[in-house]
């Protein structure tokens, strides 16, 4: 089992509930879903703040986004903050502003991307408890029970690592499941790999290291073969990031 983003969540999910379906997975930045939170709802309501100018830079950097990412927030904010909040809010809390988006997020790109201005001030912790027990339903517990390689971009502006999988990574530790569980923090790595031909210079590809992530996993469950600590990939100053990514340093 292996995906990115929602289909990384998925990853974990099935692991740590249907583990007699699969030998193991690759997670490449998956979403966290937490009853208490962190998860999308209490990390990017203070995004669509910031777009309507009620928080700063700072606001963001003290919900955990990376200071170095500071470059990628416009894009994120234009394609990716808004659009990701309401619609997750709509799935889970329909009754917070059922005007926005409606029965669609739009008709329009501009439209589909926009922010719901209400999500400045939406409050995962004050919603009403079905709110919680709908997002109880999705929650991960850490508990895989097969093994599982996780990859996670330090640079992500739409799912910061500090509140994404480095939560996870404890999770599975405090499970004691850590040693079913790989995880590599990819410096300069981020949410869309397809931002590395806008920044060469300031970002580093994924997909490679997920390749070598999935034989590492392949060699893991089929032979037995332990696959390197988990640890920080550091990105390298010269070489093919493009097409390689060694997972031991």
């Amino acid at each position: 089992m292996t995906g990115i983003s929602n289909g990384g969540y998925l990853t974990r999910w099935q692991l740590e509930n249907r583990p007699d379906l699969y030998d193991g997975g690759v997670d490449w930045e998956g979403v966290l879903w937490t009853t208490r939170g962190p998860n999308l709802l209490t990390g990017l309501p203070v995004t669509v703040a910031r777009s309507q100018g009620t928080a700063d830079d700072d606001d963001l950097l003290g919900a955990g986004f990376h200071p170095g990412s500071r470059f990628l927030w416009p894009y994120h904010e234009k394609v990716y903050w808004g659009l990701t909040q309401k619609a997750f809010r709509a799935e889970f809390d329909p009754t917070y502003d059922p005007a926005c988006p409606g029965a669609s997020a739009g008709t329009t790109p501009e439209q589909i991307f926009a922010a719901c201005p209400s999500d400045a001030a939406y409050s995962y912790a004050s919603r009403p408890a079905s709110v919680r027990r709908a997002v109880a339903k999705v929650a991960l517990t850490g508990r895989i029970g097969r093994p599982l390689i996780t990859l996670h971009g330090d640079l992500d502006a739409l799912l910061p690592i500090a509140t994404g999988s480095d939560v996870y990574a404890r999770t599975v530790e405090r499970t004691g499941r850590a040693g079913l569980h790989r995880y590599y923090r990819i410096e300069d790595g981020t949410h869309a790999d397809g931002l590395y031909d806008t920044y060469p210079d300031r970002l580093r590809p994924i997909l490679p290291c997920y390749r070598s992530a999935f034989t590492a996993l392949t060699a893991w469950v089929e032979k037995g073969a332990s696959p390197p600590a988990s640890r920080t990939v550091a990105r390298p100053s010269d070489g093919d990031v493009v097409n390689s990514c060694g997972l031991g340093g």
